[in-house]
């Protein structure tokens, strides 16, 4: 039943496939229409049917037509080819690389009967592909042996093309076990067949031409001169695209589904565990990005071992998650990533290459924008990051006209040569104070926001008017520096295992971004709970660290606080500073005394 269900899935987009080449043929065909009216009148009038002004003039003006019809379906047809089809930016793995990988994927696809992928190449995403790069802009095509990508029953001087790469999401290589990778690999690897086809090969290439056609119609960059003429064949490239969309859509369902019931018979019950695994894997990777990696981005510094970092988030999730009880007895078994020769600088090829996706960093290091590694990650990232933003808090505090000699609450003003130092106590007393938002002079207040459907309009904006204005002050501040900031998709290309930056523009960085602007709420609150960290560091020995799935943490006395934030809301939001103090009481801060800023 498997073989039957296969080549029923298939036959079916085989015939998706014949569907889109038949509107390429009619598109042709509707092309040539005016040329074969041209050669009927012309053939006419040399044997003498069709005489006089009339029939001349209409031979003329047919003519004149046919020829501009022609020349403008060249030019369409040549953009359609010559247009570089987008390429997902990967990390290039040579064999010499990694020639178990290699050689577990020939192994697999020998076993399920379908051409090897011509290469391999690795994406910081949780995810697996097959990816098509034989078109002449994406560079030659490796030497492959003619025997190797020959499909099951056809000749070998019927395929021209080049079977596709294998993209494997680096997360897996270093999470999963090698008998689990090979079966999530099965079924992305049984798509070689019908890629070989030569039918579904050639309505892809259609497809992806007439996709690269818009794009290339569609560059605001174009002379003025050209545009024109990029409109009208940017034009017919989507009308053509949308007569093809479902047909293309159904070829690819199809195509897939006969992949995944090819390979049902290689590694079924393992593949049901891997899965999981993969659920696993997206979850710690999300985590680590948004709450590791994006702070060290921000400060112009990169992990350089994402992936082993994703191995530790993973570790910590099943230890704390009942749900992942039993994923850390798999640890024991090899890991993918042996398959590698240097999984290291796999690894930090590829976490160069996801800071470049998601957040826009330059393709090479320098003084701006480093590499670091997880145990330099809290002195280097984390303190930095608390006393830069306290050192910005205290700046527009500075504008705000906020005395840096202000009285504490609860006693006697500060005296001392250090007095006027940054203190946590200034901000403290700003944000619950009565009055203005300075030192006499009323502070901005914040821009009206209009609701939109059920949206609270204070869900920006904290209800405290002080608050309100700080956090206005603290969003320009921010984007003003945001602003200011060298382009960071500008640099030269990445040497050695870099990703494949021919194959993509760079100046469309970040493709991924991964968190919208922070609304001027959450910098407020990121600025007070830095500066209470830096407090806390300079007063009670405190010190900075790395939580695996909550990013950067505050330790004191060796332990984790995990409940500062909600303090930190309450004050922000509601000017109620008993919860803050009555935590700082307790931990034996005094918001009297400076703090070293960045």
């Amino acid at each position: 039943m498997t073989g039957i269900g296969v080549e029923a899935r298939a036959q079916g987009a085989r015939a998706r496939a014949l569907a889109v080449l038949r509107i390429r043929g009619r598109a042709l065909a509707v092309a040539m229409l005016p040329a074969a009216a041209a050669v009927i009148l012309l053939a006419g009038g040399s044997s003498g049917h069709f005489t006089g002004h009339g029939w001349d003039l209409a031979r003329w003006v047919t003519s004149v037509f046919a020829v501009l019809v022609l020349l403008a379906a060249g030019v369409i047809a040549l953009v359609v080819v010559r247009a570089r089809p987008a390429v997902t930016p990967t990390v290039a793995i040579a064999e010499s690389a990694a020639p178990d990988l290699y050689r577990l994927v020939r192994d697999l696809a020998d076993r399920l009967d379908v051409p090897a992928p011509s290469a391999i190449a690795l994406t910081p995403d949780c995810d697996s592909w097959l990816e098509d790069r034989t078109h002449p802009a994406h560079g030659p095509p490796p030497p492959r042996a003619q025997d190797e990508i020959a499909g099951p029953g056809h000749h070998a001087h019927r395929r021209t093309a080049v079977a596709p790469v294998l993209v494997i999401g680096s997360p897996f290589l270093w999470w999963m076990r090698v008998g689990e990778l090979r079966a999530v690999l099965a079924p992305v690897v049984a798509g070689t067949g019908p890629s070989a086809h030569p039918d579904i090969a050639a309505a892809r290439r259609f497809v992806r031409g007439l996709d690269a056609a818009v794009a290339a119609a569609g560059d605001r960059g174009r002379n003025p001169v050209v545009r024109p003429l990029g409109a009208g064949i940017g034009w017919v490239a989507r009308l053509l695209l949308r007569s093809c969309q479902v047909h293309a859509a159904e070829m690819e369902r199809g195509v897939a589904a006969a992949a995944a019931d090819r390979a049902q018979s290689v590694d079924y019950g393992v593949r049901i565990v891997a899965q999981e695994q993969v659920g696993l894997a997206y979850a710690g990777w999300d985590r680590l990005l948004t709450r590791v990696a994006l702070p060290a981005w921000r400060m112009g510094r990169w992990p350089s071992r994402l992936d082993a970092g994703v191995v530790a988030a993973l570790t910590e999730l099943s230890r704390r998650d009942r749900l992942a009880e039993g994923f850390t007895s798999r640890l024991g078994e090899r890991p993918a990533c042996d398959l590698l020769e240097e999984p290291g600088a796999v690894d930090e090829a590829a976490s160069l290459l996801a800071a470049r996706l998601f957040h826009g960093g330059p393709a090479e290091t320098g003084p701006d924008w480093s590499p670091v590694a997880w145990q330099e990650y809290p002195d280097e990232v984390v303190d930095r990051k608390w006393r830069t933003d306290a050192a910005r808090l205290h700046r527009v505090l500075d504008v705000l006209g906020v005395r840096r000699t202000a009285p504490a609450a609860d006693g006697p003003p500060a005296d001392g040569p250090t007095a006027d130092g940054p203190t946590l106590a200034r901000v403290l007393n700003h944000l619950t104070g009565p009055g203005p938002a300075g030192d006499g002079e009323p502070g901005p207040h914040p821009a009206p926001r209009i609701p939109l459907g059920d949206e609270d309009e204070d869900d920006d904006l904290p209800q405290n008017p002080r608050s309100a204005a700080l956090a206005s002050r603290l969003g320009a501040e921010v984007a003003r520096e945001e602003a200011g900031a060298v382009p960071a998709g500008s640099g030269g290309q990445p040497t050695g295992q870099g990703p494949d930056a021919a194959l993509w523009d760079d100046r469309a960085l970040p493709l991924l971004p991964l968190q919208p602007p922070r609304s001027d709420r959450e910098l407020l609150a990121d600025h007070v709970t830095a500066m209470v960290c830096c407090a806390a560091m300079d007063t009670v020995g405190a010190t900075p660290g790395l939580d695996w799935l909550d990013g950067p943490t505050l330790l004191v006395d060796g332990e984790r606080v995990t409940d500062l934030t909600p303090r930190v809301l309450s004050l922000v939001e509601d000017g109620d500073v008993v919860p803050l103090r009555t935590w700082l009481v307790e931990v034996g801060i005094r918001p009297e005394k400076p703090v070293r800023l960045g």
